[in-house]
């Protein structure tokens, strides 16, 4: 399988849901994960599409819920046509007060058998899709009304179909760890990222050596602790480029990294576009509701 990145979405606690609205659409994305749950609407083309172990072509239009931590991607050629309507919304929903109510039951039963992704029928998409449009175009609390009537019409929908195969756990994927080392590790990553971090001080944060501590992070996570590392600060770069003014440079130093080529290169590398493309795209396409 091809290597899976972590993606830190530009969702913050106060926000029901994030739109994007890609047209024309670049289908060049990593595989990837991410807590957050994500409704993909694609139209205009057929490719292929990876959500956990499952790999199947897909025809036209596709409609496809995404469970928290499940690795997926949409691979196709570009072409003027490709349209994505992409919505993302946080796992902390499945707990909100809404869901324990009787009348949302039947989205909260969905949520949870999306752990493994679900694809919607041809008729389903054929009457979400007029509606997901609008929702790209409301504003204010219409739109939230909006958006948990698609989210119930699309629990309550026939012929939903799992993707991925009973046997497969993100988990398997992910790795999550309940190590309280593992936990240290990862929280003082997240609170340090602006600044250089060693393998020398997170050892003697957990008492371990510098060798054991990169071995111990590749088994626990799944991933090199660079590679965590630079998942942290490109997320924290990506909210930054979309939710501030501040120069690319600015960003650049405050999320950690000493010079700009480097951040240039390693956001390339993550995001398949430099930080200026990322930056323009997203106010062109990303509204928050």
């Amino acid at each position: 399988m091809s290597k899976i990145h972590s993606e830190i979405t530009n969702l913050n606690p106060e926000d029901l849901f994030l739109l994007a609205n890609h047209k024309p659409a670049k289908f060049d994305y990593p595989i990837h994960f991410h807590s957050d749950y994500e409704i993909n609407l694609v139209m205009n083309i057929t490719g292929k599409r990876i959500v956990g172990d499952s790999v199947e072509n897909f025809q036209a239009d596709d409609l496809v819920l995404i469970g928290s931590n499940l690795p997926h991607a949409w691979k196709a050629p570009f072409d003027k046509k490709n349209h994505i309507i992409n919505i993302k919304f946080q796992a902390e929903m499945l707990d909100s007060w809404i869901l324990s109510k009787r009348l949302f039951l039947p989205v909260k039963e969905m949520l949870e058998r999306s752990s493994r992704g679900i694809l919607f029928s041809p008729e389903t998409v054929t009457s979400m899709r007029e509606r997901l449009l609008k929702l790209s175009h409301s504003q204010g609390f219409s739109s939230a009304l909006d958006f948990l009537s698609i989210l119930y019409d699309m629990a309550t929908s026939q012929k939903q179909r799992i993707l991925a195969s009973t046997n497969y756990s993100s988990l398997s994927i992910v790795k999550t760890s309940q190590s309280r080392r593992i936990n240290t590790i990862c929280q003082y990553i997240n609170q340090n990222y602006h600044k250089e971090v060693t393998l020398k001080e997170i050892g003697e944060l957990v008492n371990m050596s510098e060798s054991a501590i990169s071995h111990f992070f590749k088994k626990r996570t799944g991933r090199s602790f660079i590679t965590y590392m630079n998942d942290v600060r490109i997320g924290n770069a990506s909210r930054l480029l979309e939710e501030t003014t501040r120069s690319i440079s600015d960003i650049a130093y405050s999320c950690g990294f000493n010079n700009l080529s480097n951040f240039n290169h390693t956001f390339k590398k993550y995001r398949n576009q430099t930080p200026r493309e990322y930056r323009n795209d997203i106010q062109n396409t990303v509204q928050k509701f």
